[in-house]
Formats: structure tokens, sequence, C-alpha cells
């Protein structure tokens, strides 16, 4: 796909075909996630994609929505806070960096023909300890991935002149 047609394909999608992802697909989504910029290029990242059923069932009982569970695979993006650059304030920007990375391969995965749903909604604590993530890691989002059962409608979108504006 041309990346605006990504761009606009992309979608939340929350109904999953219970079928095996391509390899060479997950290598390539893996690929764009590398080459996302981050801060200093710390690149204080780690993602793994589940596809061992009884760990994306138990990264499933984290979150409160049943739809997760039928997907043939879960993304978990983990980041480092300490090791991330921080603002002048100390604060880590390791949000910013765990969004960028997440974003390629939300994109990526639209290009391979793939759905995925960010999810923040999960109980931080209980997720780290169901996967034995140690601090100073933690796990910062989730997707399921996997083709899509599903072809929701566009959602409605403010204007472009309420979103995005040209200073001169």
């Amino acid at each position: 796909m041309e990346f605006y047609d990504v761009v606009k394909n992309r979608k939340s999608i929350r109904a999953y075909k219970d079928e095996p992802i391509d390899k060479d697909a997950l290598a390539r989504i893996g690929e764009a996630v590398n080459l996302a910029p981050s801060a200093c290029n710390i690149q204080p990242w780690c993602f793994r994609i589940i596809l061992n059923r009884d760990v994306r069932d138990s990264i499933s009982s984290c979150y409160k929505n049943e739809w997760m569970r039928r997907a043939p695979a879960i993304v978990v993006a983990m980041g480092n806070r300490d090791a991330a650059w921080k603002r002048l304030d100390g604060s880590s920007i390791i949000g910013v960096d765990i969004g960028i990375a997440m974003e390629h391969l939300v994109l990526a995965a639209t290009a391979e023909g793939l759905g995925t749903c960010w999810i923040c909604a999960y109980d931080v604590g209980r997720m780290n300890s169901v996967l034995g993530i140690l601090p100073p890691w933690e796990v910062l989002a989730i997707s399921p991935l996997g083709r899509a059962a599903e072809n929701p409608e566009p959602r409605k979108r403010k204007t472009l002149s309420d979103v995005f504006r040209i200073v001169e």
C-alpha cells in the first residue's frame, strides 16, 4: 500500500479471524519498530509478539473486554522509563518514544493487511506481574494483532482546520 492509503485504512479492530500470521509479515513489522525514532536514538523499548495461547490468555485476563482473546497474536510494548531520555525537569519521555514505535507497528501491520487496536486500559501492575516484567521495565501498551473479522465504518473526525494549521 502507498503510505497515505495505509494511514487512511488504519482502523481499531475489535474482531479477529482465527488465522495464523505470516512470519515474514511479523519480521517486516519488527523492522518497522526497529526503524522508529526515539529521543537521542536510545530506543528504550522492547516489543514482543505473543503467539502462545496460554500467555495470550494471561494477558487478556488483565483487560476487561473479551474480544481480544480471539486474536491470534498480542503485541506487548514495554518501555524502560529509566533509560529513556529525560526532559529538563527530569521526567522521562518513555510515553512519547513508545507512542512513536507503536504507531510504526500499527501502520506496518495495516500495510501487511493486519488489524490492531491500541489498548492502554488494563491493570498495569497485574500485567507486569503476569508477564514477569520488573522495574525499570513496564508494559506501556498492548494490541491484538491479526486478520480483521470486521470492517468498521470510519469514525467521524474533526475538521482539518480544528487539528492542523499552518502559521506563517
